[in-house]
Formats: structure tokens, C-alpha cells, sequence
């Protein structure tokens, strides 16, 4: 497969989705729109991965390449390519699908427990995923359920974690990819945030709770696998 991922920061990359990429013989390009904002040419694309960021869905001012990122977006879920959001990715593909993103009551990072709603997943996703996870949360915004979207996993703070178009499109508010390289640098890009409060710590606790990143990253890759099962 020809995976290609939209990457909106230098210190929020692929993480494991690349060591899965790599196992399965998958080749890997990349859109840095920080860098190079150009539009790239969808129909050579199997799979698009959807990087998260600071920014807002919103912040087409100051990123003025986020209208065409949200077109790119949809044109791949048209044309029924496997497009997967992380985060700010999951969001953009809510916005690219017409649905609302706005601000969360509470600002929720750190290692905190989603909990999974299977009931509706296909068979072969539901059986992948436990009751509940501790996974890594980066996120302020959350979003309406694009139409058609199932959502099976929620925290407290945050109603909709995740969600399920089909068979061919899934986005996560939380980060599965995360790696003890990639948490150390969105710790140290993002320290400004990390004021402690009932869902935010501090960077000390992050650090330390990297235990929960092995079971994420296998979380990770039984979704990749799931989503990628039907290609061809």
C-alpha cells in the first residue's frame, strides 16, 4: 500500500504507524504542511494518515492551508481511500464531513481511561478492543459525529473518543501512536499547557506513566490491521 500522512508539526509524527508501515512492506511519503504546503495528488494515495497539532480546525487564517487539507480529506474518503485521524486529525475529517468542532468543557491531557462500545462495531473490530484503556490525550477541542459515523469509546470528559465510518474511515481523539520519543516531544513543545487540573498533568506524570504506551501501540496496530484488512 501506498500509506501517505499529513503531518501538521514537526514533533507530532507517525510514531509506531511507522514501524507498522514498515512491517507489512507499506511505502511511506509524506505531506508536512508546516513545510510544504502543496496539494497532493490523492489518487496515488491507498491510505491517508491524518497527524494531530496545536492548531484549531478553525485557524484557516493563520493556516491558510487548511481549507485545502479538509479537501484533500474528503476527496480520499470519496473515493473510498482508508483515512485514518489522529487527534486534530479526527477532527478534520468531522469538519471535512460537515460536522461541528468546538471547544471542550475541559482541556484533557495525560494518561487518562476511554472506555469501548462495541455493540454496533463490525464483529472483527469489537473483539480487537478491551472494556477500557488508558491511552495519551493531547486535546481541548471535540467534535460532533460526522453522518454515518459510530462512536465506541468516550471518557468522562469527552463524549466522543472515537469513531467508525464504514469500514474505510476511523479517527481518534487520542494518540495510540505515541512513543517514548514522540511523548518526550510534544511534552517539551507543549509545556505551556500543562497547568494541572482534574484532566491535565503535568509533565513529570506523562513522563512517568509510559508504561501505557506498549498496549497502545498494540491497540494501534490491531486498528491499522483492521482498516487495511479488505485492501484489494
Amino acid at each position: 500500500m501506498h500509506i501517505h500522512v499529513f503531518q501538521h508539526v514537526s514533533f507530532e509524527g507517525p510514531g509506531c504507524i511507522s514501524d507498522w508501515a514498515r512491517n507489512h512492506h507499506h511505502t511511506l511519503t509524506f505531506t508536512r504542511w508546516y513545510e510544504h504546503p502543496t496539494q497532493p495528488d490523492m489518487t496515488e494515495v491507498d491510505m491517508l494518515v491524518v497527524m494531530g497539532g496545536p492548531m484549531s480546525v478553525h485557524d484557516e487564517e493563520l493556516h491558510p492551508w487548511l481549507k485545502m487539507e479538509k479537501q484533500c480529506i474528503l476527496q480520499a474518503i470519496q473515493a473510498d481511500r482508508k483515512v485514518l485521524g489522529i487527534c486534530l486529525g479526527a477532527q478534520l475529517i468531522a469538519s471535512a464531513l460537515g460536522a461541528n468542532v468546538y471547544a471542550n468543557t475541559q482541556k484533557e491531557i495525560g494518561w487518562f481511561p476511554v472506555v469501548y462500545a462495541t455493540a454496533l462495531l463490525p464483529p472483527a473490530l469489537a473483539v480487537e478492543l478491551p472494556e477500557a484503556q488508558t491511552v495519551f490525550h493531547w486535546h481541548g477541542d471535540t467534535f460532533d459525529l460526522p453522518a454515518g459515523a459510530v462512536c465506541f469509546a468516550a471518557s468522562p470528559v469527552t463524549r466522543h473518543q472515537a469513531f467508525l465510518i464504514g469500514h474505510h474511515v476511523m479517527g481518534l481523539q487520542y494518540h495510540f501512536e505515541v512513543t517514548p520519543a514522540s511523548l518526550g516531544a510534544m511534552v517539551q513543545h507543549g509545556r505551556e499547557e500543562l497547568i494541572p487540573a482534574a484532566y491535565v498533568q503535568d509533565a513529570d506524570t506523562i513522563v512517568r506513566e509510559q508504561r501505557y504506551i506498549e498496549g497502545s501501540n498494540i491497540t494501534m496496530y490491531r486498528l491499522l490491521d483492521f482498516l487495511t484488512s479488505n485492501y484489494g
